[in-house]
């Protein structure tokens, strides 16, 4: 399978993310094309990395099908035969979307990154340890770093194509959606997280914090969209090795996060684009822990055909 930083297929462009290229089918449709892009601290870096975007489109795809009966979502099929059954125009571009094209229903996306924290970790445990704050709002005292945080906490971002998303407060989200759609986005939230956590557990990983992404169907149902509980969206621990106190290894891409940050530390980096140019073997290092995450989670190893 041969990596992709960018799509061209014979639909409408409608937008294009940091790591996927969207494309209009029709008035009620989308096909999500995801793209070995990769990128850290809201940087796109200039390498693509091997067999990322079918990870993220296939392990999107089976939380779809285990979370059926918990909330309402907008996936029609991740199969490429089937998606190119039911859009006749991608005849001849099945290698393009092989393992990484999700058709889906199309939606109004709520401009709202619905953050979930079940654990203490990364910038939210950088801004307790200052502050004693989340976004902030005061949380109790004396937590530590990796700790469970009991019940988990909702913590709404805005939504940023480039450049940094921003944690707001629940009171800044209702007056940005309103009363009514911040509690059920809330609700909805919390019951994918719980729903997926105790899924995730099972297989021996900690699901310590995630993101989703919602959007209002034109009949004004509200329904899960996007990625859902993959290593881009979601902060995954081994439950083996799991200690409070201290930083966890993850299953993501934390061999770029972690080369990144030497990088900065040198001095050789700013922390804007443009980024400092990938070795091969951070590369290397970065794909297997997606293709590691998709085993560890679903059981089985990735197969595109």
């Amino acid at each position: 399978m041969t990596t992709m930083s960018a799509s061209d297929l014979p639909l409408p462009k409608i937008g294009r993310g940091k790591v996927r290229d969207i494309y209009a089918v029709g008035d009620d449709r989308v096909l999500l094309l995801t793209t070995d892009r990769i990128s850290a601290f809201d940087v796109v870096m200039a390498e693509t990395i091997p067999m990322k975007g079918a990870v993220l489109t296939q392990i999107s795809a089976w939380w779809f099908n285990q979370l059926g009966g918990v909330v309402p979502h907008h996936m029609i099929s991740a199969d490429a035969d089937a998606i190119i059954k039911e859009v006749p125009a991608l005849q001849g571009h099945r290698a393009s979307l092989a393992g990484r094209a999700m058709l889906c229903r199309r939606t109004t996306v709520f401009p709202i990154e619905c953050v979930i924290r079940g654990y203490l970790s990364g910038s939210a445990w950088k801004e307790y340890a200052a502050q004693g704050t989340l976004a902030g709002e005061k949380l109790a005292s004396g937590l530590l770093e990796s700790e469970k945080l009991e019940p988990s906490i909702f913590s709404p971002a805005t939504k940023a194509e480039t450049g940094h998303d921003e944690n707001i407060t629940i009171a800044k989200m209702r007056e940005i959606l309103g009363e009514e759609t911040t509690y059920t986005l809330e609700s909805m939230t919390r019951a994918v997280y719980t729903q997926g956590e105790e899924i995730a557990r099972e297989q021996g990983i900690i699901i310590a914090d995630t993101k989703f992404e919602f959007g209002r169907e034109a009949d004004g149902r509200i329904i899960l969209i996007d990625e859902v509980m993959t290593p881009d969206s979601s902060r995954f621990w081994a439950a083996d090795v799991y200690k409070t106190g201290q930083p966890q290894p993850s299953f993501d891409k934390q061999p770029l996060r972690d080369y990144l940050d030497i990088e900065r530390r040198a001095g050789r980096w700013n922390g804007e684009a443009p980024p400092p140019p990938l070795p091969a073997s951070v590369i290397e290092a970065t794909s297997k822990r997606y293709l590691e995450a998709y085993r560890r989670l679903t059981g089985a190893e990735l197969v595109v055909s």
